[in-house]
């Protein structure tokens, strides 16, 4: 019981914009910039490697490993891993759910932009 408690509020945690007093809540799952240079980069490109992530996005393996991990289990990034020459290849590319996200992310940003302007 208490396990299926902590999962549903881990759930609730990574869950993407909900109402909240009539405002879209903010995704902060791709509001981090990294989880949100990760969902960029591959919204423009069919797939990249671990590799060409870390030098497109100039940060460490483990900093790059733990957010595509969390965007991984929000489903919002697929990851594939094989070998090449002997070496491991890792390979991720946006699903659906994450381009879906990715847009609701950017229209709110918008539309808070357009709010700001408009003062």
């Amino acid at each position: 019981m208490a396990k299926q408690s902590a999962l549903r509020r881990e759930e609730k945690k990574n869950r993407p914009a909900e109402i909240m007093g009539g405002a879209p809540k903010l995704d902060r799952l791709i509001h981090e910039r990294l989880r949100l240079g990760i969902l960029s980069a591959l919204a423009v490109n069919e797939s990249l490697t671990f590799n060409e992530l870390k030098k497109l996005l100039e940060t460490t393996d483990g900093n790059l490993s733990v957010h595509a991990r969390k965007l991984e289990d929000a489903q919002y990034i697929g990851c594939s891993k094989s070998f090449e020459n002997r070496l491991p290849r890792t390979e991720y590319r946006l699903t659906a759910v994450g381009r879906r996200a990715l847009e609701r992310y950017l229209d709110h940003m918008e539309a808070l932009i357009g709010t700001m302007r408009e003062k």
